[in-house]
C-alpha cells in the first residue's frame, strides 16, 4: 500500500514537471527551502517511512504540487503582426535602385517587402476625383503608398509656407540659458583632489632660476640697478633730414569743380528752358546718358527757390570720385609734331602717274563689271550687265566691235601672247573664245589656226565640255565654246597664253578649273575646297598659283603639286588680289575697306594695311613696268600709290599715297567696280556702276 502510493505520487510529480518547463533561470530563483525540502524528499524515497512520517510527507508534497506556477516567457514568441505596418529599413538607399525588383526593401528580419499595386495615371486621376482626401494625402516613395496626413502634419506644412516655425509652441524669443558664464563661482564644479603634478616642484622653473642665479653671480645681472633712459626718442619723424618743397612737390590737388552755367540759374534766360517734348525726351533717357543732370526752371525770385534734391548724392559722388580716383601728374614732352611724321619723298618727285581725266567710253546700257586691255596697249573690251562685249580704240575711244551673249558679262580678258588676237568672255557658265579680228591680217591667220588645230586633239570630262559654235556664231567671232556645270565668277590667263583658269564659287570641291588651249583639255586641280574661293592668280615668273579664299590665300606650285605658303591678311571677306611683277609681292583688296600689302619674303602676315577707302574695295592692280598701284572701292574713288620695291632684301618697300581720283558715281550703292593699268604706259582705266569706262592719264 505504501509502495503504491510512492509510485503514485512520483508520477503525479513527473507529470507537473512536463506540464510546466520552466526557464532556468526561473527555476533558480525558487526559495533554497523549498528545494532543500524537495531534495530531501528525494532522497527519503528510498527509505520506507512509518505512517507518521508519510502523513507529515504527503501535506508537504501537497504544498509543492499546490505551489503557483509562473507563466512561461518564451523568447520566440510570435504575436500577431497583421495590423502593423511592415517598416522599410533599406535607410539612405535610392528607391531607383529597386525599379527592376518585385520587393522594394527589407523589414526588419530581414524579410523583402513586396511592392505594393500601383495603378496607370487615369487610375490616380480617377482616385484624386472619388478621394475626398485625396489633397491631404502625400506619396511615400520609400514604402511605395500614399500616406494621410492629420490635422498636426497639415498645419506644420501650412506654418512652413508661411515662412513661420513648425511647431506651434516654439517660442523664438524664450530667455538664453547661460550654461557658461562669467561669473566666478565661489566653490569649485569639481571636487576632485588636486593632482600630485601641483605639489611637485618644475624642472624647467628649475632650469630657468639656476640661469639667472648664474648671470647674477657672474655679474651679468645686477638686482636693483635701473635701466638707463634711452636717448633716442620712442616716436620720431621719418623725413627730419627731408627738404620740405620734395614734399610738395608730390602733391596733387584735388580737380575743381566747373563754375555753374546759365542754365543754373534760378532765373535762367528763354533759350535755356526746355519745352514739353524736350523735357519729355529727357526723362526717357537713361541717367547716365542726360547732357545734364537736372531740369532747368525759372523762378521769379531767389526765395521762391526750393532746395536741391540732388544735393547730398552730387556730393557724395565726388567725394567719391576725390577717394577712389587716382590722380598722376603727365609729364608732357616736348616733340616736334612734324618729326613724327615718316619723312616721304614728295609726289612731284614721283612722276610720272595719272591725274586727270582724259577718256570717257560711253555706250553700255547697263553697268560695266569688267574690262581688259590687250598686250598690244591699243585695245580695250569691256563687258557687262547690258549681255554686250564692246571693243574700244584706246587712243580715240571708237567702238569698233559689239559682241552680244546671252546673259551679263562677268569677266572678259585678252590673252596675253602679242601674236594672237583671242579674247576669253566668262558668260553664265560658259567660257567664249572671240577671235577679235583687230589685229593685222597675220596675227588673224594665226589666230584661226590655232583653234582649228585644238579640234583635233578635244578631251572633254564629265563636267566641262569643249564644243564648237555654231555657224553663225561663227561669222560673229565666236571660236569655242568651254561649258562648265557652275556659274563662272573670274577667268585669269597664264604669262605665255596657253593657260588660262576660271572660278565657280558654287561648284565647292571643283571650284578652281584650269584649261589649256593647244590640247583643248580641262582639269581641276583641287579635290577638296579649303574655302570659298574668290579669285585665283598665275604667278609672273614661276609655275605658282595663288588662290585666294574668304579670309586667307594659298600659294600652291602646280609642278610639285603642294601648298608652298599661306597668307594669313585676318579679314573678313576678300575681294580682289594681284601681284607684283618681280613675284614677292602681293596686295589684297577687301570687302571690309582695307588694302593689304604683303612681303612674302619677310612674314605671312600684312607688311602694310591701306585704310583709305569709305566703302569695299572692288579691285586692286599693279603696274607691270611702273612703281604703281591702284585701288578702286565702292565710294567712287580710285587711290593711286607708289610702290617702290627694292632689290635689297635688307630694304623694305617704300608705300607712298599719290593721288585721290573721284572716277564714277554713286549708283545703287556701287562705285567702281574694276580698273586696270595700261600695259606700258602710265595710264589708269576704271569702270563702274554709271554705264561709263574712264582713261586717266
Amino acid at each position: 500500500m505504501v509502495k503504491q502510493k510512492r509510485k503514485t505520487i512520483a508520477e503525479t510529480e513527473l507529470n507537473l514537471e512536463k506540464e510546466t518547463e520552466f526557464p532556468d533561470i526561473n527555476i533558480s530563483e525558487q526559495n533554497d527551502s523549498d528545494n532543500e525540502e524537495l531534495h530531501e524528499s528525494d532522497a527519503d524515497l528510498t527509505d520506507v517511512p512509518s505512517d507518521s512520517e508519510y502523513e507529515d510527507f504527503e501535506e508537504k508534497r501537497v504544498k509543492v504540487i499546490r505551489k503557483k506556477l509562473l507563466p512561461e516567457i518564451n523568447p520566440v514568441y510570435e504575436e500577431d503582426s497583421s495590423d502593423e505596418e511592415v517598416e522599410n529599413t533599406i535607410g539612405n538607399v535610392p528607391i531607383e535602385w529597386y525599379n527592376d525588383y518585385p520587393h522594394i526593401g527589407y523589414d526588419v528580419n530581414g524579410k523583402k517587402v513586396m511592392r505594393p499595386a500601383q495603378g496607370d495615371d487615369l487610375d490616380k486621376f480617377l482616385d484624386s476625383i472619388d478621394n475626398k482626401d485625396a489633397w491631404k494625402s502625400v506619396h511615400d516613395k520609400l514604402h511605395g503608398k500614399d500616406v494621410k496626413l492629420d490635422k498636426k502634419e497639415l498645419e506644420m506644412l501650412k506654418r512652413i509656407q508661411e515662412h513661420q516655425f513648425p511647431d506651434v509652441e516654439f517660442d523664438p524669443y524664450q530667455p538664453t540659458v547661460e550654461w557658461f558664464t562669467s561669473k566666478v563661482e565661489t566653490m569649485p564644479l569639481s571636487g576632485a583632489h588636486e593632482p600630485k603634478r601641483r605639489f611637485i616642484p618644475s624642472k624647467h622653473e628649475a632650469a630657468k632660476i639656476m640661469k639667472i642665479a648664474r648671470a647674477i653671480r657672474a655679474g651679468l645681472i645686477v638686482p636693483g640697478k635701473k635701466k638707463p633712459e634711452s636717448s633716442k626718442p620712442k616716436f620720431y619723424d621719418i623725413w627730419e633730414n627731408t627738404d620740405g618743397d620734395s614734399l610738395k612737390q608730390n602733391h596733387i590737388p584735388a580737380p575743381k569743380m566747373a563754375l555753374p552755367e546759365h542754365m543754373e540759374s534760378y532765373n535762367p534766360p528763354e533759350e535755356y528752358l526746355l519745352t514739353k517734348e524736350e523735357e519729355k525726351q529727357w526723362k526717357s533717357l537713361d541717367p547716365e546718358d542726360r547732357p545734364h543732370n537736372f531740369l532747368p526752371k525759372k523762378h521769379s525770385s531767389l526765395r521762391e527757390t526750393g532746395a536741391y534734391n540732388r544735393f547730398i548724392q552730387e556730393r557724395f559722388e565726388r567725394c567719391l570720385d576725390l577717394y577712389l580716383c587716382p590722380r598722376t601728374v603727365k609729364q608732357k614732352i616736348d616733340i616736334d609734331p612734324e618729326s613724327l611724321i615718316p619723312k616721304l619723298p614728295s609726289p612731284k618727285d614721283l612722276k610720272p602717274f595719272p591725274t586727270k581725266l582724259a577718256i570717257t567710253y560711253k555706250g553700255h546700257q547697263g553697268r560695266i563689271r569688267t574690262f581688259s586691255v590687250d598686250p598690244t596697249g591699243q585695245w580695250l573690251a569691256s563687258g557687262g550687265d547690258d549681255s554686250t562685249v564692246r571693243i574700244w580704240e584706246i587712243s580715240t575711244g571708237r567702238n569698233i566691235k559689239t559682241l552680244e551673249f546671252s546673259d551679263a558679262i562677268m569677266c572678259v580678258s585678252w590673252n596675253p601672247n602679242k601674236s594672237l588676237s583671242l579674247l576669253a568672255v566668262a558668260c553664265e557658265n560658259q567660257v567664249t573664245l572671240v577671235n577679235a579680228s583687230v589685229a593685222s591680217d597675220e596675227i588673224i591667220e594665226r589666230t584661226s589656226s590655232i583653234i582649228t588645230e585644238l579640234w583635233g586633239h578635244v578631251d572633254n570630262s564629265a563636267n566641262i565640255k569643249w564644243e564648237k559654235p555654231s555657224a553663225d556664231l561663227q561669222e560673229a567671232g565666236h571660236c569655242c565654246h568651254i561649258r562648265i556645270s557652275k556659274k563662272i565668277m573670274n577667268l585669269t590667263w597664264h604669262r605665255k597664253g596657253d593657260y588660262f583658269a576660271t572660278v565657280t564659287p558654287e561648284a565647292n570641291a571643283g571650284s578652281v578649273q584650269i584649261h589649256q588651249l593647244s590640247k583643248a583639255s580641262s582639269q581641276n586641280p583641287f579635290k577638296k575646297s579649303k574655302g570659298l574661293v574668290q579669285k585665283v592668280i598665275f604667278h609672273p615668273s614661276k609655275p605658282f598659283l595663288f588662290v585666294a579664299t574668304q579670309r586667307s590665300v594659298r600659294v600652291y606650285n602646280l609642278i610639285k603639286q603642294e601648298l608652298i605658303r599661306k597668307l594669313l591678311p585676318g579679314v573678313k571677306w576678300i575681294s580682289s588680289i594681284d601681284i607684283h611683277p618681280s613675284g614677292d609681292n602681293v596686295i589684297i583688296g577687301t570687302y571690309d575697306k582695307r588694302t593689304q600689302w604683303f612681303d612674302m619674303d619677310l612674314s605671312a602676315k600684312p607688311y602694310k594695311t591701306l585704310r583709305y577707302h569709305k566703302e569695299a574695295v572692288r579691285q586692286v592692280s599693279f603696274h607691270k613696268r611702273y612703281p604703281l598701284f591702284a585701288s578702286a572701292s565702292d565710294d567712287g574713288s580710285v587711290l593711286i600709290f607708289h610702290g617702290m620695291v627694292y632689290n635689297d632684301l635688307m630694304q623694305n618697300p617704300l608705300i607712298v599715297p599719290l593721288k585721290t581720283i573721284n572716277a564714277h558715281e554713286r549708283v545703287d550703292s556701287l562705285g567702281v567696280l574694276d580698273c586696270a593699268w595700261h600695259p606700258t604706259q602710265p595710264w589708269l582705266f576704271s569702270c563702274g556702276a554709271d554705264k561709263t569706262i574712264k582713261l586717266f592719264i
